[in-house]
């Protein structure tokens, strides 16, 4: 009986590992995200740590080809000045050690979008730039629409048509102050809009506590810098929850987007069952520390 019990959970296990396996089918193309975090909303913090993991897990690093962080190009009276400049620092920090952390990200410059402006235009176009019908840039907005309209502006219509944009929330697409977001659609790009990513990434802080308490630090990490969000006491809606609403767009596009039926409506036990995957699989290696 013990044996047969035994065989049943091996095969139940291996269905599981299949299931999550074939949730990873991402359309031909390169993946571009624009995030803010530096405006009064903080689940950035979160989505970040969550997108860039999610991308590491599913083996699709290298087709992430352009990251820029605190696209709100103009300060919101709801953030102070201090504020505002803690938010640039956490959102490149949780970028960069993410990335350091999980790691296949050695190809990649996590640009601040008002502190490196300049930069994070050009990188975007370059991603733009070499856009083609066989290999189109998937662009995740995570934040204002305005980078994205100044990369177009300074690109190719022609490659416009290669160009979509994933969009999960009006309160992003309307909140630009140089661009409206029909002014994106206008450039020719093409709109993949999927639905609101809050209601099943955006959860009571107990829904997380499984990262919290996971034995890996790299999964741990992560729940820091969402527990982050929560604490920073700038805007009250945050108090009491865990949100990494905007990676659902990168959950989408990872398994499948509208090509392959992706999953439109994201959730906590998805995005754990492709990080645990991932971690049980590629253990942390030991940390040996240098004789002195």
């Amino acid at each position: 009986m013990p044996n047969k019990s035994l065989q049943l959970l091996f095969i139940f296990i291996c269905i599981s590992i299949a299931a999550t396996a074939q949730n990873i089918n991402p359309p031909n193309g390169r993946i571009a995200i624009v995030a803010d975090g530096n405006s009064p909303d903080p689940d950035d913090l979160g989505g970040t740590a969550i997108s860039i993991a999610l991308l590491r897990a599913a083996g699709l690093e290298g087709r992430l080809v352009h990251y820029s962080h605190s696209c709100d190009l103009v300060r919101d009276d709801r953030i102070s000045e201090k504020a505002e400049k803690e938010r640039h620092h956490l959102m490149q920090v949780t970028c960069d050690m993410t990335a350091r952390r999980w790691g296949g990200f050695d190809h990649l410059t996590f640009y601040d979008a008002i502190w490196q402006k300049e930069e994070t235009i050009n990188d975007l176009c370059w991603a733009i730039n070499t856009s083609t019908a066989k290999d189109p840039l998937w662009i995740i907005e995570a934040g204002e629409p305005d980078i994205i309209g100044m990369a177009l502006q300074k690109t190719p219509k022609a490659k416009h048509k290669f160009v979509k944009v994933i969009t999960h929330h009006p309160a992003n697409d309307n909140a630009g102050d140089f661009y409206t977001w029909q002014q994106i659609l206008d450039f020719g790009i093409e709109e993949v809009r999927i639905p609101d990513q809050n209601i099943n990434l955006k959860l009571n802080h107990g829904e997380w506590d499984w990262a919290r308490d996971y034995t890996d630090s790299r999964i741990r990490l992560i729940w820091t810098i969402g527990n982050i969000a929560e604490i920073d006491n700038i805007v009250k809606f945050q108090k009491g929850k865990w949100d990494c609403s905007d990676a659902g767009m990168v959950l989408y596009w990872i398994t499948g987007a509208k090509v392959h039926g992706g999953l439109e409506a994201g959730s906590v036990e998805i995005v754990k069952s492709l990080l645990k995957t991932y971690v049980e699989n590629n253990p942390e290696k030991p940390f040996k520390s240098k004789k002195r």
